[in-house]
């Protein structure tokens, strides 16, 4: 059975940076993509990065481009999320997630997903 286990995240001022990493243990693993998510108290969870595996191509919400960068180490089962310019409007529980059993679904729907992690907090103040 496969996990995922979120770190790296944290208190930090706006205009900083943090990587969050996404590290899955448990084999075999395989994935067809992977994503990050967050959510924010009082509201819905939404997808900001995917990657895909194979080619490795990415997609970005559009209220994080130019400021995160969704990348991958596979040699390390790690996910990577690098995160510069922190907004205060990015505080938010951050989740990784694997898509491991292939659906046809966009990179943004939940439902896409089959694992999750438990999440790693970041706190972004003015």
């Amino acid at each position: 059975q496969v996990q995922l286990v979120e770190s790296g995240g944290g208190s930090v001022q706006a205009g900083g940076s943090l990587r969050l990493s996404c590290t899955a243990s448990g084999s075999p693993y395989s994935y067809y993509s992977m994503a990050w998510f967050r959510q924010a108290p009082g509201k819905e969870r939404e997808a900001v990065a995917a990657i895909y595996n194979g080619g490795g191509s990415t997609n970005y919400a559009d209220s994080v481009k130019g400021r995160f960068t969704i990348s991958q180490d596979n040699a390390k089962n790690t996910l990577f999320l690098q995160i510069d310019s922190l907004k205060p409007e990015d505080t938010a529980m951050y989740y990784c997630a694997a898509e491991r059993v292939r659906r046809p679904r966009t990179w943004r729907d939940i439902s896409r997903y089959d694992v999750w992690g438990q999440g790693t907090q970041v706190t972004v103040s003015s």
